[in-house]
C-alpha cells in the first residue's frame, strides 16, 4: 500500500517562502506521476501542480506559474513544491497525491486520476 505523508507547511507573511516535501512509501515511486493540489476554506479541491516520472515535463495552474516550482527526487522517494512570493490567496491545505496514469507526457491535473493522497499540509499566508 503506497503511503504519502507531507511536511513544510506553517504560517508565512505575504512575499515569503515555503518549501513543502512528501514522501512516499510503499510502491514503486520513480513510476509515479506525482501532483500538488490545494483546498481552501469552504473551496473545492485544486489543482496546483504536477511532474511527471522523469521529471522533465511539469505542468503548474495558472495563479502559481513563476511562484512555484514542483521537483522530485526519484532515489529519495521525495516530491517538493518550492512556493515563492507567497500571496494570502495561497492559503490552504496542500495534498501531495500519485497518479494512476501511465501516460508520461499529457500529464493529468484531474484530481480523480489520483489514487493515493497524503495527509495535508496547512499553508497559512498573512497579509
Amino acid at each position: 500500500q503506497v503511503q504519502l505523508v507531507e511536511s513544510g507547511g506553517g504560517l508565512v507573511q505575504a512575499g515569503g517562502s515555503l518549501r513543502l516535501s512528501c514522501v512516499v512509501s510503499g510502491g514503486s515511486f520513480g513510476n509515479y506521476v506525482m501532483g500538488w493540489f490545494r483546498q481552501a476554506p469552504g473551496k473545492d479541491l485544486k489543482f496546483v501542480a504536477v511532474i511527471n516520472r522523469g521529471a522533465h515535463i511539469t505542468l503548474y495552474e495558472d495563479s502559481v506559474k513563476g511562484r512555484f516550482t514542483i521537483s522530485r527526487a526519484n532515489l529519495e522517494n521525495t516530491v517538493s513544491l518550492q512556493m515563492n512570493n507567497l500571496k494570502p490567496e495561497d492559503t490552504a491545505v496542500y495534498y501531495c497525491a500519485k497518479s494512476y496514469s501511465i501516460d508520461d507526457y499529457l500529464l493529468t491535473t484531474d484530481p480523480g486520476e489520483f489514487d493515493s493522497w497524503g495527509q495535508g499540509t496547512q499553508v497559512t499566508v498573512s497579509s
